[in-house]
């Protein structure tokens, strides 16, 4: 394991010296939040199938999220700091079952008993507009956040978000590190993106930095638009644009039609060409959710994101992300709210993703995913807010490792003040 290397700490001292002394003022005490949240994350994954990289991964860890949000100074410039705390425990793990993503593992597979992150964020804010330098975890169409383990990845750079305009949002910054979910380092941005013969494409290269900009306006209540664009230094430009209506069809039905299209390129020398267009129908009727999802992908390469993170696709799942060079693929997903039947706070969820056939290395691949959720939040009593998750994979390739998969969660958040 590498030695903890963490980027936020000069910042921790900026922080120190220039906005704690402001802390005597009440509206930034007043207008803070404190929460700590504990997520105990059990996965056991099963490989059979053709060439199983390992027969079994399984972990389990008991992880903890504290997060603190202050107010602003009182000033035209307002200034704060935020501040977020991480800590991964290991319960079980070993034996040739490790690399689930979920606890900090070694090359050889050995497993820290436990991991931990500590970064600050300092803020400004002029009327309506935040100015945020440090930590961040986005959750933006170039950049999402993977928190589907224990603890959540980070980002290190600087942000500034604008809602001065009546219905317009704006978003600018760069990131130039990243820390993984499982891991107490920032490192390097890296691409990930397929190609053809099923290996990443070439001429890929660490990245000292991703920069983006993006709009989001509200044409009426119902109708909203945006777009995004990015590069990733000597890596890959990229192009986002989304239309999203809600229309109410009668009473308790309501359809929600959403598009999404990204167009990527390569910067450097790194062989990226890629289209994707997504479509989605989301038919409500009172607690029941029914969803058709089209996605279409062209060009030499699969669509390109941040190593680690999350494509924001339609048919990102569970287990797989869809985005293979010239992978075409549908999805069904169904909700329900137990609510209407008299049990609030359960809730169930299942999507089925299928692709089409598209070229991997020397054959014709496709691949489909079966996601079923079920959750439930404790309503009363002495456990009141305590989340409950049950996840079901079963994940079906003819090119890689059949995957039977379940993962257990627990989770509970505190509100300290």
């Amino acid at each position: 394991m590498r030695p903890i290397s963490n980027p936020s700490l000069p910042l921790t001292s900026l922080v120190g010296g220039c906005v704690l002394p402001l802390l005597c003022q009440a509206q930034l005490i007043e207008d803070s939040q404190l929460s700590l949240s504990a997520r105990n994350f059990y996965m056991n994954r099963d490989f059979h199938g053709d060439r199983p990289p390992q027969s079994k991964a399984e972990e389990w860890g008991q992880g903890f999220i504290l997060r603190y949000q202050s107010g602003f100074s009182e000033g035209t410039v307002g200034l704060g700091v935020d501040g977020i705390g991480l800590q991964g425990i290991k319960l079980d793990s070993g034996g040739g079952t490790t690399h689930t993503g979920v606890l900090l593992a070694d090359r050889n597979g050995d497993v820290a008993d436990q991991y931990g992150f500590f970064g600050a964020t300092a803020k400004a804010r002029i009327a309506k507009s935040v100015v945020s330098i440090g930590t961040h975890e986005p959750l933006l169409p170039v950049a999402f956040r993977n928190d589907t383990r224990l603890l959540p990845q980070t980002f290190n750079g600087m942000q500034w978000v604008s809602n001065d305009i009546k219905d317009l949002s704006l978003t600018l910054g760069q990131f130039d590190r990243v820390r993984q979910r499982n891991s107490t380092d920032y490192e390097p941005l890296q691409m990930f993106a397929m190609a053809r013969n099923g290996k990443q494409v070439t001429g890929h290269t660490d990245s000292a930095h991703l920069r983006y900009g993006g709009a989001s306006y509200s044409l009426r209540p119902e109708l909203k638009v945006s777009y995004f664009y990015a590069q990733l230094q000597d890596n890959y430009r990229q192009h986002y644009g989304n239309l999203t209506h809600n229309a109410a069809l009668g009473q308790d039905l309501s359809l929600k039609s959403e598009v999404r299209y990204f167009q990527s390129s390569g910067l450097g020398r790194a062989e990226v060409d890629n289209r994707n267009l997504g479509l989605m129908q989301t038919l409500t009727y009172r607690s029941h959710a029914l969803s058709l999802v089209y996605q279409n992908q062209s060009g030499r390469s699969g669509m390109p994101f941040i190593s680690g993170s999350d494509p924001y696709g339609f048919n990102t799942s569970t287990y797989k992300h869809f985005v293979h060079a010239g992978e075409d693929s549908w999805q069904l997903r169904y909700r329900y709210d137990f609510a209407a039947q008299g049990l609030p706070g359960l809730s169930l969820m299942s999507r089925y993703v299928r692709s089409n056939e598209f070229t991997i290395g020397q054959r014709q691949g496709h691949e489909r995913e079966l996601d079923t959720d079920i959750a439930y939040v404790i309503q009363r009593g002495p456990l009141k807010d305590l989340g409950l998750r049950w996840r079901n994979v079963v994940y079906r390739a003819n090119y890689a490792a059949d995957v039977d998969e379940n993962r257990l969660i627990l989770e509970y958040t505190v509100k300290l003040w």
